[in-house]
């Protein structure tokens, strides 16, 4: 029993030196605590904290600028391309286009040429016929006057009735 006794007062001692360490403990903290040389030293931790979160923050900013303006610059790049390659079509639609369109122009004019030189081939040919029609007309006039006797184109026959 007395065992048991002293080990309950060992017990209860080391629970109350416990307490009183824990307490010596928490009060020496708390006097380093509010003492002005732990104040200043956290001040100036937490300056130092929130100048460096400053740079980060501001690295970071500057970062994301950067890659902004890049991303920027890429797509006003990539739009420039893109007209340019637009305008590049546009030109050679409109190249394709005339092209055609002076073909077409050479083959009307061709077509043209071709009919007019069919008109002035017939129109020849009118005035060929016509001018031999006229010939024929003349000589066969001239046939006429010659047989009629007209414009003393024939000698004059003449006849007598008499008696000898």
């Amino acid at each position: 029993m007395f065992r048991r006794q002293q080990e309950a007062e060992l017990k209860l001692i080391e629970e109350e030196t416990a307490k009183r360490v824990e307490e010596a403990i928490r009060k020496r903290v708390e006097e380093s605590l509010n003492s002005e040389e732990v104040q200043v030293e956290i001040q100036r931790r937490l300056e130092e904290g929130r100048k460096r979160l400053n740079v980060e923050v501001t690295a970071q900013l500057e970062k994301e600028k950067e890659a902004a303006v890049i991303e920027a610059k890429r797509k006003e790049e990539q739009a420039r391309k893109e007209k340019e390659e637009l305008e590049r079509i546009l030109e050679e639609n409109k190249r394709k286009t005339e092209e055609a369109q002076r073909r077409e122009a050479l083959e009307q004019q061709r077509r043209e040429e071709e009919r007019y030189r069919e008109l002035e081939e017939l129109q020849r040919q009118k005035e060929e016929a016509m001018r031999r029609k006229k010939q024929e007309e003349e000589q066969e006039r001239l046939n006429q006057i010659k047989l009629l006797g007209k414009n003393k184109s024939r000698p004059k026959l003449s006849f007598a009735l008499g008696s000898k």
